[in-house]
């Protein structure tokens, strides 16, 4: 049986800090697999005392640990939590390892829409709404805290929920909290980023006059049709680069 939340604390907290690593070992063989392993070893350590074989079940578990995997790095933690509590309850090997696999794909999916579609781009338009009114680096710096401590947060309810459901994890991903932050994340994040889009333009742009102006919003459409023109091949990170080495450029040269 595994131990009691309130017993595994130092090592959940031990798990979370490696988990800030987990795609240091990323490689093409096991994606985030050896990283997810290093994770997972301070939840496993109790299987050396539990159980009385010179630790074979131990370095098992470890060795599986360290098995391919690849998800969404700020909810992989709910994997490493569900895979050592699996472990401790005696779930057969072959289970937890159908259990590692299952939870890459949900967890990809769902990370990308929650953190990527979602609180990433939702807290950036803030910032960059804070900054087109004037707050200037006060709102970078509260962009920095605002976001990391949203993210750091998911990765603890993660690896706090896989530990408590274990083999049930899938209980995890139905909670209503779970469900409520997926299903207003995107709205949210299109209403910021929607308000931001004029305020920007606004900042942007008070530095041109006259023709200048002109010329800007005559970049702009081009660009829009453009990107439209060749949208199978042209994408905005692209054009927006091509014409920031324009820019500098043209300021090179500039008299």
């Amino acid at each position: 049986m595994s131990p009691p939340l309130t017993r595994a604390r130092p090592g959940l907290v031990r798990s979370l800090l490696r988990l800030f690593t987990v795609q240091g070992s990323w490689n093409y063989e096991r994606m985030q697999g050896l990283g997810i392993g290093v994770a997972e070893e301070p939840l496993l350590r109790n299987l050396r005392a539990e159980v009385g074989d010179d630790g074979v079940a131990y370095r098992a578990a470890v060795a599986r640990g360290a098995h391919f995997f690849n998800a969404h790095p700020y909810l992989c933690g709910l994997a490493v939590g569900a895979a050592a509590r699996a472990e401790h309850d005696g779930v057969p090997p072959e289970q937890v390892e159908r259990l590692r696999t299952a939870l890459c794909g949900p967890l990809g999916s769902l990370g990308d829409r929650l953190v990527w579609a979602g609180w990433l781009p939702l807290t950036s338009g803030l910032a960059l709404i804070a900054v087109a009114l004037g707050l200037g680096l006060r709102a970078i710096v509260a962009f920095v805290v605002v976001y990391n401590v949203g993210h750091v947060a998911l990765r603890w309810w993660a690896l706090r929920a896989g530990w408590r459901y274990g083999a049930q994890v899938a209980q995890a991903l139905r909670e209503p909290l779970l469900q409520r932050a997926t299903a207003l994340s995107a709205p949210a994040m299109a209403l910021v980023v929607g308000a931001a889009l004029p305020l920007v333009a606004q900042y942007l742009s008070s530095a041109f006059f006259g023709w200048a102006r002109v010329a800007l919003a005559g970049v702009v459409a081009g660009g829009f049709g453009l990107l439209w023109w060749q949208r199978a091949r042209l994408t905005g990170v692209r054009l927006g680069l091509a014409l920031l080495a324009v820019a500098a450029l043209a300021g090179w040269l500039w008299p």
